[in-house]
């Protein structure tokens, strides 16, 4: 459900989303089963698109148990609450046994499952119209309202250079994710000016080593690869709206790899912990970029 007027400050690294109409909106739901024709004329007009109920709810909640399950010992949880509610503690925690064990989940074999589940890899087959191939590195991310640093606007192909422009990132809510909770906000009709700025940067970097060029930390680039993280100085310079949504467990956005986008601040009342994917598919056929073949590691300079 679409809401109407933002009613409390949506925050990005310190900065505060303008909520004016010409500044903020909502992302438009599409439905998983129109016709893929109808959905990619959408992804190519709009860079990006919503599709709601995509997956099967109990099949999404298993993946956000089995995450939470990981931390029961840890004090990361509160007490008295289920790891499927992944209630933040707001405490002292082990900190180390918490970042050690997130990093540890993209391999187990019950995520990996979960990536590869027949309902996705299908659909971006008929998609893109032939065998896909599955990005190895993968990244499961939790937030929690204490966590004040948010991932700025980019877009994805600033660190996907070495392959095709024609990957394609799911993002993926484990479990529900309204607005207040700081999901994906994207940059409405920013995926024309991705493609600009990805030109500018590529003429920049022509005369750089191969593997400077293709990186997202190099001279020309800021240290994040990061476009910026003043979201509204960004709209306003561009002349246009951030996007939030109210997402639904089940529900699955696609956006291109020149959509920029970025998170919020989690500011959820029930101090609900944020848990959500992101992974990418492409045509197998297509130029892989060889750094997305290994798992995420900690100094993967990804």
């Amino acid at each position: 459900m679409k809401r109407g007027i933002l009613d409390f400050p949506l925050i990005s690294n310190g900065y505060t989303l303008d909520s004016a109409p010409n500044r903020f909106g909502w992302l438009e739901p599409s439905d998983p089963n129109e016709k893929l024709s109808t959905l990619r004329e959408k992804l190519d007009a709009e860079g990006y698109i919503w599709l709601k109920g995509f997956l099967d709810k109990d099949f999404v909640l298993d993946l956000r148990r089995r995450y939470f399950e990981m931390f029961e010992t840890s004090g990361f949880l509160a007490e008295g609450t289920t790891p499927l509610e992944g209630i933040y503690s707001a405490h002292d925690y082990d900190k180390q046994l918490v970042r050690e064990r997130a990093i540890e989940f993209v391999r187990w074999a019950s995520y990996e499952a979960f990536c590869y589940a027949p309902r996705l890899w299908q659909y971006y087959e008929a998609f893109l119209g032939g065998p896909v191939y599955l990005h190895k590195r993968k990244i499961v991310r939790h937030t929690t309202i204490d966590d004040t640093a948010s991932t700025g606007a980019h877009y994805d192909l600033t660190y996907l250079r070495g392959g095709t422009d024609s990957v394609l990132t799911s993002w993926i809510p484990i479990g529900d994710i309204p607005v207040e909770m700081g999901g994906l906000v994207y940059l409405e009709g920013s995926h024309t000016y991705g493609r600009q700025a990805e030109a500018e940067f590529s003429a920049k970097n022509r005369d750089l080593p191969p593997e400077e060029r293709i990186s997202a930390y190099n001279r020309n680039m800021v240290n994040s690869g990061w476009l910026s993280k003043d979201l509204p100085s960004l709209a306003d310079r561009l002349d246009t709206r951030w996007l939030a949504a109210d997402y639904e467990n089940g529900d699955m956005v696609i956006h291109t790899a020149y959509m920029i986008h970025a998170a919020t601040t989690n500011i959820s009342p029930e101090q609900r912990i944020r848990l959500s994917t992101d992974i990418r598919y492409q045509l197998v056929r297509d130029p892989i970029d060889e750094r997305w073949t290994n798992h995420v590691a900690p100094g993967d300079g990804l």
